[in-house]
């Protein structure tokens, strides 16, 4: 059995800028076609606009308040929302509250730095 801890994850900084735990993933358990990773964005910090050609993901907000974009449509989160992600959607979340944004991510395929392509300018 594989089981994780957020505390004892090592954190990361994801191509868009936010920092990640990898909870579980084919780099550090038994899953092979997902990743499970808790996102922390500052107050006022926004993520790069960015999209995955392979992965579709899922936000989970935990904790803050944000604005999150995809495509063309920016709509508030809050602890409990769910954001669906389809690959190839440009997307990008801010932290438009007092307090860190804990969200988690789910990928599938799972997430690879290859996977992500930032937004041009303007998009």
């Amino acid at each position: 059995m594989d089981v994780r801890n957020v505390d004892q994850v090592p954190a990361f900084t994801t191509k868009d800028g936010s920092e990640i735990r990898e909870l579980l993933a084919h780099r550090n358990s038994c899953i092979r076609n997902q990743t499970l990773a808790e996102a922390r964005l500052r107050p006022g910090a926004t993520t790069a606009a960015h999209h995955h050609a392979r992965s579709e993901e899922i936000y989970y907000v935990l904790e803050g308040h944000g604005l999150m974009r995809v495509g063309d449509e920016l709509r508030p989160v809050r602890p409990g929302d769910a954001i669906a992600i389809p690959p190839g959607a440009i997307h990008q979340i801010t932290n438009t509250g007092s307090r860190l944004l804990k969200f988690l991510c789910c990928c599938v395929p799972g997430y690879e730095h290859d996977d992500t392509m930032l937004a041009e300018e303007g998009q």
